[in-house]
């Protein structure tokens, strides 16, 4: 039956306009699910990556990091639509400070950016087919934006949900869009080249790039680092930070012990009897950012040498083909990580940066703790911690996770945190305005509301 799988998968690309290379793409993973290849890499294959550099400790050559600047490309992804929160849109839309959104905060970076460096600076984002629309219009409202004849985006690969029984493509009456997915932001690469977006920033001068995801406020275009990398030769590199007990569930690089590569583990490589190991902030002690820097000539020679075919650990993926319906047919979604392609390249590193430019909203807990005044942004639209310590923040699930109940709670604002050390909310509760946290505060199952100007919380001893 799979053969026959393969031929109605590849078929259904064919006839939706997908390109060949992500078709081939796609039938490459597709044998590799049909042999029951789950991707998973064992403790025993690999060594804790220990050493790498840290930009705490990197001096650079100012003329030089202007030179590299001007040579950079900042990429975005932007596939995301945020289910886990509710959203039925691009993430990236979501208002995050003073009214502004993820988007807008990202395009007045890199605009500040531009302006702090007279670089040319293109910021261009990766969307799949449910966000783009939403997107460019937002996009729109920035006339300076566009740099040359580069395009503001490019469109990420779809291809259909399998069956986990037969590995056919799945049929939803229902919701037909529901049919497909996207392929993981690994696909980024076969995205870039079969776009032409690739030869396009090559043909403008362009050597580098930035990559990072939408949801992440904390990539503010750097000069250091882009310098840092140049410097390097590399033709690829990952940003790292320090792991914390709260940084369990990240992935991190180790070493392969076959080839003595750097690779990519992330949770769902992992044999669930050996989490132990993954979760270990003490032997696997830094975590991936999925912040990137290539070297697109170098990129552009790997894809050319592979026929677009990267060969990607496989991600399989097990959900149901209505994400909001478990009752609905269990289906496989193939996919890769980007930052898995740290293993193609020869001489790939890493830097170890601060946790400033790792700031990502995956939950609503993270959203209280951006808009709260933990944080400021500053004269380059980043936002700047602004207490010695982030609190720690969590909301009870019933009543926060989902982006519409949240905001129910807060009409008049988050509380102020910056006395906070914690913030448990285990029940159902509304807050007024003005409310502050102060050292551990926890608001208890029974729910009820947080007047005006209250003050919660048992402050710290001296």
């Amino acid at each position: 039956m799979s053969n026959e799988g393969l031929a109605a998968a590849q078929q259904k690309m064919k006839d939706a306009g997908v390109a060949q290379t992500a078709i081939d793409v796609f039938s490459h993973y597709y044998g590799q699910l049909e042999e029951g290849v789950t991707g998973t890499i064992p403790e025993d294959t690999i060594e804790p990556y220990l050493d790498p550099t840290h930009l705490d400790d990197v001096k650079i050559d100012v003329a030089e990091a202007k030179k590299v600047f001007d040579k950079l490309a900042i990429i975005n992804l932007n596939g995301g639509l945020g289910t886990s929160m509710g959203l039925d849109r691009a993430k990236s839309l979501l208002p995050v400070r003073d009214g502004k959104s993820f988007l807008d905060l990202i395009v007045e970076q890199v605009l500040a950016a531009r302006r702090g460096t007279n670089s040319r600076l293109p910021l261009i984002f990766m969307n799949s087919f449910r966000t783009r629309e939403d997107t460019l219009e937002v996009l729109s409202k920035y006339p300076d934006l566009p740099v040359g004849d580069l395009p503001l985006d490019f469109l990420q690969n779809k291809e259909p949900k399998l069956r986990t029984d037969d590995l056919t493509p799945v049929e939803w009456e229902a919701d037909p869009d529901l049919e497909w997915c996207p392929p993981g932001h690994g696909d980024i690469y076969t995205a870039l080249q079969t776009s032409g977006l690739l030869q396009q920033l090559l043909d403008a001068g362009f050597k580098y790039a930035s990559v990072s995801n939408s949801d992440n406020l904390g990539t503010v275009p750097s000069p250091v680092l882009a310098a840092w990398f140049a410097s390097t030769g590399a033709p690829y590199a990952a940003e790292l930070c320090r792991r914390t007990p709260a940084d369990r569930k990240g992935g991190h690089l180790a070493v392969r012990k076959s080839d003595g590569r750097l690779i990519l583990r992330d949770t769902a490589q992992t044999p669930a009897e050996e989490m132990d190991y993954f979760t270990d902030e003490h032997r696997h002690p830094f975590f991936h950012t999925n912040n990137l820097w290539w070297d697109l000539e170098q990129l552009d020679a790997i894809l050319k040498e592979k026929g677009g075919v990267m060969g990607l650990p496989l991600i399989r993926n097990e959900k149901t083909v209505d994400p909001s319906d478990k009752s609905s047919t269990p289906v496989y979604q193939i996919e890769s990580a980007m930052g898995a392609a740290i293993e193609v390249f020869d001489g790939a590193t890493a830097i170890v940066v601060g946790r400033d430019r790792f700031l990502p909203v995956k939950a609503t807990s993270d959203l209280l703790l951006i808009r709260s005044d933990a944080y400021a942004l500053d004269e380059r639209n980043a936002l700047v911690q602004q207490v010695q310590s982030v609190p720690s923040v969590s909301l009870e699930s019933g009543s926060y996770k989902l982006i519409q109940d949240f905001e129910l709670r807060f009409p008049q604002g988050v509380p102020s945190l910056k006395e906070a050390t914690s913030l448990d909310v285990q029940g159902d509760w509304t807050f007024g305005a003005d409310v502050e946290i102060v050292g551990e505060a926890v608001l208890g199952e029974e729910g009820g509301e947080v007047p005006e100007g209250a003050r919660v919380g048992t402050p710290a001893a001296g």
